[in-house]
């Protein structure tokens, strides 16, 4: 007879991140007390939550650990582990808090990029602190500096986009640009514009980038300081994300390298009825992404360790 699997319970919490109210955003899986859990078991989870990322905390590393990191946070795809992302860093610290009975704190995560600070916050007075659905939290991480990379012409980005390109804005540059993970930055002529957009595979593979990322356009209202994008993740098919806290930081450093921007209110998910609303900001020559973060459920899941 085939041996039992040994199954093990962990907290667990689902989360919308960079929401006004519950069921918008994007959703968000956190698992606790992750160290036995395996790699394997982590992304067939991540594949049967079926969101954009699934989280899993663990003990950080002794070097991570020597540095002042208080866990360590493995985030998933439905294909793969990936180095850092924006919403799961808020949604875990929350998670973290929640679970600990914490109103407010500051936490250091390690990441496949480093350490990064996240601070968190429960919102309402005399509120119960305990875990529990229906909690709203603020909550920002403090990403790391961005780094600039190629610029690429309209008429090739429109491929990626399915557009023509006559519908990117070329008073700004099309350009790459990371916090931790890549972002192709592509400015729109306007909301129309930004509504047409599909994201095409064969389009993004004809820039010949052999790297995981996540492809932005976005339109810029100077007057108001404020942005309507989208994002595309056509790695993992024809996938469109709500809410993208690592492509919303490296946008803010690319406002202020090209226009001494420094703030900007994003929103996205329109298209997609997951209305989000992200701040992003430069905070000392880093980007720093702040949302509201709003708890649907916690309880006890059950894993093969």
């Amino acid at each position: 007879m085939p041996r039992a699997t040994e199954l093990a319970t962990h907290p667990f919490f689902w989360l919308d991140v960079f929401a006004e109210s519950p069921l918008a955003g994007n959703g968000l899986a956190v698992v606790l007390d992750a160290d036995p859990v395996a790699d394997e078991t982590m992304l067939s989870f991540a594949r049967e939550a079926g969101l954009s990322e699934t989280t899993f905390v663990q003990t950080a590393t002794p070097e991570a650990a020597a540095a002042g990191a208080d866990y360590r946070n493995r985030i998933w795809t439905i294909a793969e582990e990936i180095p850092f992302a924006g919403h799961p860093s808020l949604g875990t610290a929350v998670a973290v808090a929640s679970r600990g009975e914490i109103r407010e704190q500051s936490f250091t995560q390690e990441t496949g990029v480093g350490l990064q600070k996240v601070d968190v916050e429960r919102l309402g007075e005399g509120v119960p602190v305990p875990a529990g659905s229906g909690s709203v939290w603020s909550a920002s991480v403090l990403q790391e500096p961005a780094t600039f990379g190629e610029v690429f012409a309209p008429e090739r980005v429109a491929l990626a986009l399915g557009v023509d390109p006559e519908l990117i804005d070329r008073r700004y540059t099309s350009q790459l640009v990371s916090t931790g993970l890549p972002a192709l930055l592509v400015p729109m002529r306007d909301l129309d514009a930004l509504a047409a957009c599909r994201g095409n595979a064969k389009g993004l593979a004809a820039l010949g980038l052999d790297v995981t990322l996540n492809l932005y356009p976005f339109v810029f209202d100077v007057p108001s300081r404020s942005v309507r994008s989208r994002c595309f993740a056509l790695d993992l098919g024809d996938f469109e994300d709500p809410a993208t806290g690592s492509a919303a930081g490296p946008l803010v450093a690319y406002l202020q390298d090209i226009l001494d921007v420094d703030r900007v209110d994003i929103r996205q998910g329109v298209e997609m009825g997951r209305p989000s609303l992200i701040e992003a900001r430069m905070d000392s020559g880093r980007p720093r992404v702040t949302g509201h973060v709003q708890i649907v459920m916690s309880g006890q899941l059950t894993l093969p360790d």
